[in-house]
């Protein structure tokens, strides 16, 4: 319980204040919706709550790298199959300048962890509740619109066997406030 207490604070703790002249709304929170499918068809949706960081690295005429907290929540299903699953994932982004103020391209990579109500699903075995969630990604942010396509792999990491795992091809279509 602690540690759940820690993550919400942590997450909600930092400042959700842009400058005027920061079009990346910095700290901002936004919500995401995305459909995907796995290799072998499964289908895949996810809504998520997202926090951004009030932070930018290794800024310099290319861009900069910054990144987010996503908390979603995700519905596998195929043939009658159904899995439910929570997922926490920092990601971190490099953003590209682009000399205007309304839009930026961005690359991302995140490795997250994934609760399961189920671990079966279309024949594969994850072998247990929990997983990580990888990802990677590019999209583009359009004010506060935000459209991103992804590739991202679920699996315990060889925690227990067998580790089927599943990969996931998802667009992902994000709003911030």
């Amino acid at each position: 319980m602690k540690r759940i207490l820690f993550l919400l604070i942590f997450f909600t703790s930092t400042s959700t204040h842009a400058s005027a002249h920061d079009f990346s709304g910095l700290g901002g929170w936004g919500v995401s919706f995305g459909y995907g499918q796995s290799l072998d068809r499964i289908n895949i949706y996810r809504a998520g709550l997202l926090k951004q960081w009030n932070v930018k690295w290794l800024e310099n005429k290319t861009g900069y790298m910054c990144g987010y907290f996503e908390l979603s929540y995700n519905h596998w299903e195929k043939g009658g199959d159904d899995v439910n699953a929570v997922a926490l994932s920092p990601v971190f982004q490099y953003v590209f300048y682009t000399g205007n103020a309304t839009w930026y391209p961005y690359i991302e990579a995140g490795v997250g962890a994934a609760c399961l109500d189920d671990y079966h699903i279309n024949g594969r075995d994850l072998s247990s509740n929990f997983q990580f969630e990888d990802r990677v990604g590019a999209g583009i942010r359009i004010k506060n619109m935000d459209i991103s396509f992804r590739y991202m792999h679920y699996s315990n990491a060889a925690l227990k066997v067998p580790n089927d795992g599943i990969d996931i091809l998802i667009g992902t279509l994000a709003w911030y406030f």
